[in-house]
Order: structure tokens, then sequence, then C-alpha cells
């Protein structure tokens, strides 16, 4: 058995629902979220990296949302696959032989689809896009290496690293092991602005290398809520038990989907800027069914027959957050071997034998009104009375529910997650 150093990887994700009021903007230029390569993107020339490996990335985030389904044992789920999908896209660069293989499956990558170098520029232009500075949506996605001082990386890797990932590469100290976390943990909540805080406890013994992985989003709704509507409501955890939350309300159009054959109601609720929320109540009885069918395929049909239709919505407030044990759920993924002594990253480093030793994963989510600057505020709005028929239908999040956040730029799943109950704070 050969002797190996360790590699840590960490990664995070964070959406908050905006505190201030937005512009109201009826108009939402709907878009197809996984794109083929030859579909409208003339406009954007040479720049069509990212939608090459969309459809990908959304392979993959349905079936990382299924392995945490087998374990989440009806708990909350919320995790940012993007996030997942980056750190070890980036880590591939430095994996050789069947180890690289494994990670390009694991990531749902075809290599006879498109070549390896395809795959980091698509990430390279997602990144690139989605830290964009003139976005309406407050979204910033970055990566760092924290070297130990001893281990000398290969310059290809770090030339790599640098080019397609924009990380950062941080000299530590991990002989100083509460040193070095406290430095990463630092890192770590100025990234999240203080939204996750002391997410790493310890370090192996052993460590030389820590990648962290962040995102964080903050938007705005298009169409606020009027926080003076919200009020306690009934949620239903089960068929026999219920909490009390606070339920907020629109009265309005939006575009909405009601699909009788998975037997629940797709409401989208656009973010001022190019991101949206997607929201999907199944009926009582229909989670399994709709969990089931969660693929890239399904979610397209469903964004392309959304249609805009007045409806009486009601949305919990809610703050939730999941932690996970990537390493684990990945080997169940058939992603074993980077994770063990037979582990080949022998482009990583020079004259050192590499594996991962742990790799995790923590996101939280904040959903609410438009936040206390509209606390005071009364808005009266008066339409023209018309004989509607049939009338608006009213979609009730008063039950488990399944929630995407979508970036329409980069054609990206950025979170993604099951709401069963909107009270609990901690996964």
């Amino acid at each position: 058995m050969k002797s190996a150093l360790y590699l840590c990887l960490l990664l995070l994700g964070l959406q908050v629902q905006g505190q201030r009021r937005s512009n109201l903007n009826d108009e939402q230029q709907e878009q197809k979220i996984f794109h083929s390569q030859e579909d409208d993107f003339q406009d954007e020339g040479e720049n069509l990296a990212h939608v090459k490996i969309a459809p990908s990335n959304a392979d993959f985030a349905f079936r990382f949302y299924k392995q945490i389904r087998e374990k989440a044992d009806n708990k909350n789920i919320f995790f940012s696959p993007l996030s997942i999908s980056t750190a070890f896209a980036m880590l591939s660069l430095g994996a050789r032989s069947n180890t690289l293989s494994q990670l390009h499956k694991g990531l749902t990558f075809n290599l006879t689809e498109m070549e390896e170098q395809e795959i980091h520029e698509g990430f390279q232009r997602v990144l690139q896009l989605l830290n964009d500075p003139h976005r309406e949506v407050q979204l910033s996605m970055g990566n760092a290496l924290f070297i130990d001082d001893r281990l000398k990386l290969l310059q290809k890797f770090l030339d790599d690293i640098t080019n397609f990932y924009y990380s950062e590469a941080v000299s530590s100290d991990f002989q100083n092991s509460p040193e070095a976390v406290k430095e990463i943990n630092k890192y770590i909540e100025t990234k999240t602005h203080g939204k996750i805080v002391g997410l790493l406890k310890s370090l192996d013994s052993d460590t030389v290398m820590v990648l962290v992985n962040y995102i964080f989003f903050k938007g705005y709704w298009e169409k606020p809520f009027n926080s003076l509507t919200t009020r306690d409501d009934d949620f239903f955890l089960d068929a026999k038990n219920s909490i009390k939350v606070k339920m907020m309300h629109q009265n309005k159009v939006f575009n909405i989907h009601r699909d009788d054959k998975l037997s629940c109601w797709v409401v989208e609720i656009p973010y001022k800027g190019n991101a949206t929320a997607l929201f999907v109540l199944p009926d009582e009885g229909s989670m399994n069914q709709v969990e089931d069918a969660l693929l890239k395929e399904t979610v397209s049909n469903w964004m392309q027959s959304l249609e805009k239709r007045k409806i009486y919505l009601d949305l919990p407030k809610f703050s939730i957050s999941g932690s996970y044990d990537v390493k684990n759920l990945f080997e169940k993924m058939g992603v074993t071997e980077v994770f063990s002594d037979q582990a080949d990253l022998s482009g990583v480093a020079e004259k050192t034998l590499l594996k991962v030793s742990k790799a995790i994963h923590k996101a939280m989510v904040d959903v609410s009104e438009n936040g206390t600057e509209a606390a005071a505020v009364t808005v009266i709005e008066v339409v023209p009375m018309s004989a509607e028929f049939p009338p608006p239908p009213r979609i009730r999040f008063n039950r488990p529910f399944l929630m995407m956040i979508v970036d329409k730029t980069t054609h990206s799943i950025l979170f993604m997650g099951k709401i069963v109950n909107p009270a609990a704070k901690e996964d």
C-alpha cells in the first residue's frame, strides 16, 4: 500500500433572497435552460463553451440530487451542483489514467462528444459570465488552493487552474494545523459574506492541499412580495403533522405549468436580472414520482411549457442549509479511485503521491419578501374587472416542494433542493 498525502476539498454554496425593493418588470424573456451547442447562440461568437457543458452539468445535478435523496431521511435538501462539479473538474486537471476517467464519468462528461480541453473552457466561460460585475443579481463564484509550503506544484497544473478556473493559490503552513484551519475558515467567511462560519473543524495531519470552491448569490425578486400580506399559516409536513410558517402571498401573473402526467405544478419566479427560480409543487403523495422523473429533459420540458397566467400564490419564507459528505456520495456514484491509495493525481505536484481524504459541501438558502424597506409601504393595485374563465388557480406551497435556481446566461443550475420543513434551520 502506497503512502499518500491528503487533499481536502471544501465546496460551498450560498443563495440569499434579497432585502431591498426591486423594479417590476412583467415581461421576462424565456429561454430554455439546457441548450445544445447548435442552438441560437451565434451572437456570442466563439464563447459557446459554457453551452456545451450545460447538459452534462444538468445530468450531474439530478444524479447527485438522487444520491442525497437516498440518505436524506425526509429532511430538507439544499446544495449547489455547480460548485461541486466545478471543484472536481478543476481537480481533474491533475488527474491521470483511471482516476481521470472516473471523474469524467462521475461528472457525466462524455469525451466522445467533447474534448477534455472543451470541458475546462466551458467552466472558464461560466466563471467569466457569473462574475460579470454588470449583472443585476449579486453573484460571485471562485476557487482557491491552500498549499503547504512543502508541496511543489507542477507549473502546468498551476497555470491551468489559474487560466481556466481563476484559482487563487495561497501558501499555507499545514504543520501548524490550527492556524491553517483558521486561515481557511476566514477565507470562506469572507467570500460568503459572513454566512458560512467555522465550516472546517480540523485537518488530517498529512494534509498538504485544500481546494475551496464557493458560490454566492443574492437575488431580488422581479415582483417582490408585500410583507404586509405575509401571515402565519399551516405547512403540512405529512398527512398527519403540520407546523406554523410565515406564508407570503401574491395575486399576480406568473409563468406556470401544470404537469398532469407527473401530478405537479411548476411556478417560475424570476429574479431581477437573468436568473430565475423554479418551484415545483407535487400533488399530495406525488413527491416520489416527481423526484424519480428529475432529468434535464423533464425540466427543459417544464421550461418550454410555461405559460403566463394569473394565480393566487402562497409561498413560505424559509432559511435552510444542507451539509454533505461529497466523498461518500461520489463513492456511491462510482467515483472511488481519487479517494483511495490507487489515486493518480500525478499531474498536480512533483514527486508527491496524493489522494483526496475529504470532500465536504455546505449550502444555505434564505427566501423572503423584498425586505424591511417595503414593510412600511402599502401598495394598492387597481385592475380592471374581467370575467375570467377559468378562475385563477390557487397554488399553495404548503407541503413539501422542490426548488431550483437557474442562471439563464450560463444555462446552469446554481442551486437545487427540497423543502420538507421550512422552519428547520439546520440540516
